[in-house]
Parts: C-alpha cells; sequence; structure tokens
C-alpha cells in the first residue's frame, strides 16, 4: 500500500541538534523504509531520532510489540494542530512542526538543514545522577517563553520477527524506541530552571523543551 492513513475527526532547531519523531507501525508495509532512514539517523550526533510505535494498525493482522496508546495521542494532538483530520505511518515530525512522509529522505534532509540553520534560544544540559536526571536550562535571548520540559527514556536498538500481518516474513530491526514519554511541568523562561526527574534503570533519555501545543521544540539534549 501507500503510505498509511487513518481518519480522525516556521523552522527551529532543538540547540545543537534536531528531535525527529517517527511515528510507524510493524503492522503497515509502507513502514520499513522509514524505520531505516530513521535508524542511519540515529547515528547523527546532531539528530536526535525517536520512534513512536502506534497502535491503530493493530487491527489488521498483527499487532505492534512496541505500540502505546499515548504514541498515537500524541500524533493526533500534532495533526490538530496543524489543521490536519488526519494521521498517517510513516511521518516524521521534525523539530515539532514541520511534517513530512517518513520514506522520503531528500525531503527528510532538506528539513533537517534548513532546521539546522535556526540558533537556538535556549542552553540544555541533563546529566545523570544515581537513579535521577538533573536538567538545567538558561535562556540566552530575551522573551524566550512558556516551554513544557519533557523526559523521554528508549530502547536503542531491538530485532522482531514479524509473522502476520502486511510485512509477514519481515526481521525488522527498530531504533530508539521510545519507552516512557514524561511531561515534568512547564518553564516560563524568565531565568535558569535546575530540576531533577526520576528515572531508574538503564534506558537512555533525552531532555525535550518544546512550546506548549505541541508546538516548536526549542531545545532538546541526549543525557550524560
Amino acid at each position: 500500500m501507500g503510505f498509511c492513513v487513518s481518519l480522525m475527526g516556521g523552522a527551529a532547531k532543538a540547540g545543537d541538534t534536531v528531535v525527529i519523531e517517527l511515528y510507524t507501525s510493524q503492522g503497515c508495509s509502507s513502514c520499513p523504509p522509514a524505520d531505516a532512514i530513521l535508524s542511519k539517523l540515529s547515528q547523527k550526533p546532531d539528530v536526535i531520532a525517536l520512534a513512536l510505535h502506534v497502535d491503530y494498525w493493530d487491527y489488521i493482522g498483527w499487532a505492534d510489540s512496541f505500540a502505546r496508546p499515548e504514541h498515537t495521542k500524541r500524533q493526533r494532538a500534532y495533526a490538530h494542530k496543524a489543521g490536519q483530520r488526519t494521521i498517517y505511518t510513516p511521518q516524521m515530525v521534525i523539530g515539532g512542526i514541520d511534517h513530512v512522509v517518513g520514506a522520503r529522505p531528500m525531503d527528510v534532509y532538506e528539513i533537517l538543514n534548513r532546521q539546522k540553520a535556526t540558533p537556538a534560544p535556549v542552553k540544555l544540559k541533563a546529566t545523570r545522577d544515581g537513579e535521577e536526571i538533573v536538567i538545567q536550562a538558561n535562556p540566552v535571548t530575551e522573551d524566550v517563553g512558556l516551554m513544557v520540559v519533557q523526559l523521554v527514556r528508549y530502547e536503542p536498538a531491538a530485532t522482531v520477527d514479524i509473522k502476520s500481518g502486511e510485512n509477514a516474513g519481515q526481521t525488522i530491526t527498530y531504533a530508539n524506541i521510545v519507552l516512557d514519554w514524561q511531561r515534568l511541568g512547564e518553564w516560563s523562561g524568565d531565568g535558569p530552571l535546575t530540576i531533577k526527574a526520576p528515572a531508574p534503570g538503564k534506558a537512555p533519555a533525552v531532555v525535550i523543551l518544546q512550546r506548549p501545543g505541541p508546538g516548536a521544540i526549542v531545545a532538546a539534549t541526549r543525557v550524560d
């Protein structure tokens, strides 16, 4: 099939990195090329590439083992913000504002290069302290504005043997599979921010500062 569609009733740069969210499904035959692109992007030091597996294709023959309803909810929120009536896979949301079919690498890299050219208004740092993550942020320009502080934890790689559905018989290795996306609170951007967030276990993490909406991603960093 073509990219999978489900009916439903400006550029930004994230510090030294650009955040890419891939909305994907193990049950969508159009998704493996986008999954492969995300895997390559996950190796780039200036990109935070995250795979959010959705659940709305589970009924067509294969239930995605990584799917979470909150990923579908987040994708729907992006669509609502953009005035779109549909959500689909594979979709990439880049920097929180640019939407593109995830299997079109030329479009993806064009947006990436454009977003990298815009300086970030915030310096963001995150470090691990035992079972917690310490987040520090400082505005570097005036009138930074309100941001939502988020902590994302993910599995770097996992391989799945898909036994039924549109991708039956394929063995696919997925990269940077989102396990948990926490909303820690809001920051006005008027002064320095220091907060701690619980993060037990060894799953890698990133911190994202994003406009409400969800809107543009202002800054993002991997946890040291």
